[in-house]
């Protein structure tokens, strides 16, 4: 879902608190009504253990009449992951799956050797103004499964595991974390984890992960007696364990995992690491020979000049 026409976001910068290597200030876009914030990659940080893009949806009102309409688009070599916070998405992919993405839910689509798919307001909802909240990231698949055939995955929220430790509390999305590990499927070591911190309460996020960051989506988080707003992207030094507290509160995401070891490129909708690849893509995109999206398959986005 790169659809989002959004700019990179800062460059980033460095802070002086010795737990942060660096932070980054995402740029704001409005796309249709609602705001999208782009916090990955930057030109200084393009991966955060296997994530390569990370991309902040609202939340926003999108009035009645109006709608996300984002028509039918290619990937290769990644997996996206789709979480919302509020509203709903119906997807719609070329393995012929339709789905309508709840809050809560994970929707893990493996791209793999290429798929295209389409994501929208369900046509039901489009009478009345809606809600949409959310986050947009990709997976960077390791070398060997870059190629793999394409998936889509749901996981419903009823069966994600939850934590609660010394007033922070949340949903483990993917890996493990506070002793319970999420069943999605994971291609690398990866973790991500939807946290809720209580006013005066704090999280210990371990040294187990290689790479680690959390986004701020909400309130301000106190780390080694410095504090930050929402809307930052803040990515740890590895090796030593995180205290994150927050005293009013606060919603944050986490997210890393191992490096993915090799270097990685990105086009458009398109990661690989090989250049060549991308350009192959690039061709079998702009004549034609992905799949269609069924029940999808009048509009396109046409490859970007």
């Amino acid at each position: 879902m790169s659809f989002f026409p959004g700019n990179d976001p800062e460059p980033g910068d460095a802070f002086a608190c010795d737990a942060i290597e660096l932070m980054v200030i995402p740029n704001a876009k409005d796309i249709g009504g609602f705001e999208v914030r782009r916090a990955l990659p930057t030109a200084k940080r393009r991966l955060v253990g296997p994530f390569i893009f990370f991309d902040r949806m609202g939340p926003a009102i999108l009035r009645a009449g109006t709608a996300m309409d984002v028509r039918p688009h290619p990937h290769i070599g990644l997996a996206t992951v789709t979480y919302l916070f509020d509203g709903k998405i119906r997807h719609r992919d070329s393995l012929g799956t339709e789905m309508v993405i709840a809050p809560g839910d994970v929707n893990l689509m493996t791209a793999g050797r290429g798929i295209v798919h389409s994501e929208r307001t369900p046509e039901e909802l489009r009478g009345a103004p809606m809600s949409i909240s959310g986050l947009q990231t990709w997976i960077a698949l390791p070398d060997h499964k870059e190629e793999i055939d394409p998936l889509f995955e749901n996981t419903a929220a009823a069966t994600l595991p939850l934590f609660s430790d010394d007033g922070a509390s949340g949903r483990v999305v993917i890996g493990d974390f506070s002793g319970v590990r999420s069943a999605v499927r994971t291609h690398a070591d990866t973790l991500y984890v939807d946290i809720t911190i209580a006013p005066g309460g704090r999280v210990r996020i371990p040294a187990d992960a290689e790479e680690r960051a959390i986004y701020v989506l909400d309130g301000r988080v106190t780390i080694a007696g410095d504090r930050f707003p929402s809307d930052r992207l803040l990515v740890f030094r590895p090796g030593d364990e995180i205290v994150v507290s927050s005293e009013e509160g606060a919603h944050l995401m986490l997210f890393g995992g191992a490096s993915i070891g090799s270097p990685r490129y990105i086009w458009w909708n398109f990661v690989s690491s090989s250049k060549e690849r991308i350009e192959q893509a690039k061709e079998e995109w702009r004549t034609g020979r992905f799949d269609i999206v069924p029940g999808d398959a009048e509009e396109f986005i046409p490859l970007p000049e």
